[in-house]
C-alpha cells in the first residue's frame, strides 16, 4: 500500500513536471515566434532603409550632376554674355571673328573652333576663325569641308544645328565629323545673317570626359545668332557708310559745279552791271544835249515854230525825260549792286516819310478818287534808314498801287513792330498778280501781262530798284496777291544798326 502511494506521488510529480515542461516549451515556442516576427520586421525595415539609402545616394548623385550642369550652364551663359558684348563692339566684319578668343571657348568647355563663310562667287568656304588647330590641320579641314560642301550648305539652308545629341541616330555621320575636325565631341551651328555671305561655326573638344548637352547646343546656337546679327549690322553699316561717302562725293561735286556756276553768274552779272553802268553814262550825255536843244527850240528864241514842229519837240522833250528817268534807274540799280551807293542811315519818322510821299502823289489820288489810309501805331514809326532812298521806295510802291487800283478804290498803309525792326504793308484793291508771277515782279524789266500794263507804258525797273534798296538796308520785301482782289506789298526796315 505504501509502495502504491509512493508511485502515485511520483507519477503525479512526473506528470506535473511534464506539464510544466510542455507549458515552458509552448512559451518558448511562442517567444521564438515573436522573436522571428520582430526579426522579420527588423529585416524589412533594414531593407527599406537600404532602399532609401540607395535612393538618397542616387538622388545626391543626380543633384550633384544637375548642379554641375547648372554651374556649367551659368559659366557658359556668363562667357556667352561677355563674348556677345565683345562681338557687338565692332562694326567691322573682319573684326567680328577676331573677338572670339580661346578663353571664351574654354569657359564653354571647348578648346577647338573654326568659322567659315560661303563665297558664292568662288563657290568655296572661306576660313574666318581658327582656334586650336595648326596651319596644316586647318588647311586639311578646309579641303575636307569644301569636298563635302553640300552637307554644310544644306545645314545652312535648313537652319540646323548638329551635335551628337541632334544626330544621335546617325553614328556614321557623327564619326565622320569627329574624324574631319579631330575631336570627340562637337557642335556645328549655321551663321545666317539676312544679307551677304552665310556660313557656319564649329566648336569641339578632344576631352573624352566632356559630354555635349542640350545646353551646350543651345549656347552655341545663341552665339551663332549673335554672330549673324553682328555681321548683318557690320554690313549694313558698311553699306550706309559707302552710301554716305558716295553722297558726300556727289554733294562735293555738285557743290563745286554750283560754285563754278555761281562764279560764272557773278561774272556775267558784273559784266551786265558794268555794261549797264557804262551804257547809261554814255546815254546821259546825248540825252542831256537832246533835251537841251529841244528846250532851246521850244523857247522860240531861234524863231517862231510851226504848231506841228512844236508838238514834235514836246514829244522829244517828254520822251527825253522818260529816257533820262530810265537811265537814272539803271544807274542806281547798278550802283547798289556793285556796292558803290552807301546808305546814309539816320533816325527817321516813318509817319512823316509816308505823309510827304502821299502829299507828293495827292493829285494822282484825287484824279482816280482813291481813298488812302495810313496806320502807324507807336513803336512802329521809328526807323534807322537812308530817308531819301526810302522815299523812293514809298514813291514807287504807292505809285504802282495807284496805277493798278481802279477808280474809287482804296489803298492802306499799315506798319507794325517785328523782331529788330518794323514791317510795312501797302495794300491795294487793284487787279492783283497771278501766283506764278509774284516772285518775278522784282526782276529787272519784268512786267505782268494784264490790261493795265498793256495800256500804260513802263520800264519794269521800279520794283527791282525797290528790292535792292530794301536789301541794302538789311531788310526783305515780298508780295501776296490774288487776281481780282488786289495786292499787298510788304517790306521790313531796321530800327537800329
Amino acid at each position: 500500500m505504501a509502495s502504491n502511494g509512493y508511485f502515485n506521488i511520483m507519477g503525479l510529480v512526473s506528470l506535473t513536471t511534464i506539464i510544466s515542461l510542455v507549458i515552458l516549451l509552448i512559451y518558448k515556442i511562442d517567444s521564438l515566434r515573436q522573436s522571428r516576427a520582430i526579426i522579420d520586421n527588423l529585416k524589412k525595415s533594414l531593407d527599406e532603409m537600404d532602399e532609401q539609402a540607395k535612393l538618397i545616394v542616387r538622388t545626391d548623385i543626380e543633384l550633384n550632376k544637375t548642379q554641375e550642369e547648372l554651374d556649367k550652364k551659368i559659366t557658359g551663359l556668363y562667357a556667352l554674355h561677355r563674348l556677345s558684348r565683345a562681338i557687338t563692339t565692332t562694326l567691322e566684319e573682319k573684326q567680328i571673328f577676331k573677338m572670339i578668343e580661346s578663353t571664351y571657348l574654354e569657359e564653354l568647355s571647348f578648346e577647338k573652333a573654326c568659322g567659315f563663310l560661303w563665297n558664292d562667287k568662288e563657290k568655296t568656304f572661306m576660313l574666318h576663325l581658327n582656334i586650336g588647330y595648326l596651319e596644316d590641320e586647318i588647311n586639311t579641314i578646309k579641303s575636307l569641308v569644301d569636298a563635302n560642301k553640300h552637307m554644310y550648305l544644306d545645314l545652312m539652308k535648313n537652319e540646323r544645328t548638329l551635335s551628337p545629341i541632334s544626330i544621335a541616330q546617325d553614328a556614321a555621320l557623327i564619326e565622320k565629323i569627329k574624324q574631319v575636325f579631330k575631336v570627340n565631341s562637337f557642335v556645328i551651328s549655321p551663321i545666317l545673317p539676312k544679307e551677304g555671305s552665310q556660313g557656319f561655326l564649329f566648336v569641339g573638344t578632344e576631352n573624352a570626359d566632356v559630354a555635349i548637352t542640350e545646353g551646350d547646343e543651345e549656347l552655341i546656337t545663341i552665339l551663332t545668332n549673335q554672330i549673324g546679327q553682328a555681321l548683318e549690322n557690320a554690313r549694313l553699316f558698311e553699306k550706309t557708310w559707302r552710301a554716305q561717302q558716295e553722297l558726300e562725293k556727289k554733294v562735293e561735286e555738285r557743290t563745286r559745279e554750283l560754285k563754278l556756276a555761281l562764279d560764272e553768274v557773278k561774272r556775267i552779272s558784273k559784266r551786265k552791271t558794268d555794261f549797264v553802268s557804262a551804257v547809261s553814262h554814255e546815254l546821259r550825255t546825248p540825252l542831256t544835249s537832246i533835251k537841251g536843244y529841244a528846250s532851246i527850240l521850244l523857247t522860240e528864241k531861234l524863231g517862231q515854230l510851226p504848231e506841228e514842229v512844236r508838238n514834235r519837240l514836246d514829244k522829244i522833250n517828254r520822251h527825253s525825260d522818260e529816257l533820262t528817268s530810265l537811265v537814272n534807274d539803271l544807274l542806281d540799280i547798278s550802283r547798289i549792286e556793285s556796292g558803290k551807293v552807301t546808305m546814309k542811315h539816320q533816325a527817321g519818322d516813318l509817319k512823316n516819310i509816308i505823309v510827304e510821299v502821299v502829299d507828293l502823289l495827292s493829285m494822282q489820288l484825287k484824279e482816280k478818287q482813291i481813298e488812302l489810309s495810313v496806320n502807324t501805331p507807336p513803336g512802329a514809326t521809328e526807323v534807322f534808314v537812308d530817308i531819301s532812298q526810302i522815299n523812293r521806295v514809298f514813291i514807287n510802291l504807292i505809285t504802282n498801287a495807284i496805277k493798278f487800283t481802279p477808280q474809287k478804290g482804296s489803298i492802306a498803309i499799315i506798319s507794325h513792330k517785328v523782331e529788330r525792326g518794323v514791317q510795312v504793308d501797302i495794300t491795294d484793291t487793284g487787279c492783283g498778280i497771278p501766283e506764278g508771277e509774284q516772285e518775278a515782279v522784282f526782276e529787272e524789266f519784268y512786267r505782268v501781262d494784264n490790261p493795265v500794263n498793256q495800256e500804260l507804258k513802263g520800264t519794269g525797273l521800279g520794283l527791282s530798284l525797290v528790292k535792292r534798296i530794301i536789301e541794302a538796308h538789311g531788310g526783305k520785301i515780298w508780295v501776296k496777291s490774288k487776281v481780282g482782289e488786289g495786292s499787298t506789298f510788304s517790306f521790313t526796315l531796321p530800327q537800329q544798326i
